[in-house]
């Protein structure tokens, strides 16, 4: 995994839990929403990754 794409991954990983847990906190479902579609797609950037370095190797 590149360390770029890896801290891309992370930190998408680690804005869509605090937009969750923030949105969670004040009741705002369309920003608990955007989290968990940040943290989705930090998780699939993370497993594509990944699976390439599988192969690489």
């Amino acid at each position: 995994m590149t360390a770029g794409e890896k801290a891309k991954a992370k930190t998408e990983q680690a804005e869509g839990k605090t937009k969750e847990a923030l949105g969670g906190a004040v009741g705002n479902e369309r920003l608990q929403a955007e989290g968990q579609v940040d943290k989705s797609t930090g998780d699939a950037r993370e497993a594509k990754e990944k699976a390439k370095d599988a192969f690489k190797h």
